[in-house]
C-alpha cells in the first residue's frame, strides 16, 4: 500500500524567516503520528503571510505532490495580514463550511476570541484542505472536531482509503461504505 500524502502549510512571516521553530506545523504533524493507521508521508512547506505564496503551496501540495489532505496552520484572524481563508478560497473547486463551523463552535468552549477565527475548508481535485489556527493546542481541539468526517471526505472525491487508530480517533462512515 502506497503512504497516503498528507500536506502541511504553516503560513507564518517569522516562522518561514526562521525567527522561531514552527510549532504548529510539528503539532498537526504529532496529530497525524497519532490518528493515522495507514503509512502516509508528510509533504511540509512553510511560508510568509502572502496570499500568493500560500495558494502557490496549496497548488503544489494537491496538484504536483498528490496530497489527499492538506492542512494549513496560521494566517485565520482578523489581522491584515492573516490571509489563508482567501487562499483556500481562490484554489479551491468547492467550499466545506460545516468544517469551520465546526471548528469555531469547539473553540468557543474555550477562549470567546474563537468568533474571530475565519479558518475554513475546501475541495482541490481530490484534496481536501482545511485551514486550522496557529496554536498548537487549538490544532488538536480543532482536529479532533472535524477529523471524524475526514476519511469519508476524502473516500468522496476520489482519494485514498484512511484508516484511522480508533483508540485516539474513529473516523465515521456511513454504513456499508
Amino acid at each position: 500500500m502506497d503512504p497516503v500524502k498528507i500536506g502541511i502549510v504553516t503560513a507564518s512571516d517569522r516562522a518561514s524567516a526562521g525567527v522561531y521553530e514552527d510549532e504548529s506545523g510539528r503539532a498537526i504533524m504529532e496529530t497525524m503520528e497519532a490518528y493515522l493507521k495507514n503509512p502516509f508521508e508528510i509533504v511540509y512547506r512553510c511560508v510568509p503571510d502572502e496570499q500568493s505564496q500560500i495558494e502557490e503551496a496549496l497548488i503544489e501540495l494537491c496538484d504536483r505532490h498528490g496530497c489527499a489532505l492538506v492542512v494549513t496552520t496560521g494566517g485565520t484572524g482578523p489581522a491584515p495580514r492573516d490571509v489563508t481563508p482567501e487562499a483556500t478560497e481562490a484554489v479551491c473547486d468547492k467550499l466545506l463550511p460545516g468544517f469551520g463551523e465546526q471548528m469555531r463552535a469547539v473553540s468557543l468552549r474555550y477562549v470567546p476570541t474563537a468568533i474571530l477565527s475565519r479558518q475554513i475548508a475546501g475541495i482541490r481535485g481530490k484534496s481536501l484542505i482545511i485551514n486550522l489556527p496557529g496554536k498548537p493546542k487549538s490544532i488538536r481541539e480543532c482536529l479532533d472536531a472535524v477529523f471524524p468526517a475526514v476519511p469519508y471526505c476524502i473516500d468522496l472525491i476520489g482519494g485514498p482509503y484512511i484508516e484511522t487508530n480508533e483508540e485516539v480517533i474513529k473516523a465515521f462512515r456511513p454504513r456499508g461504505k
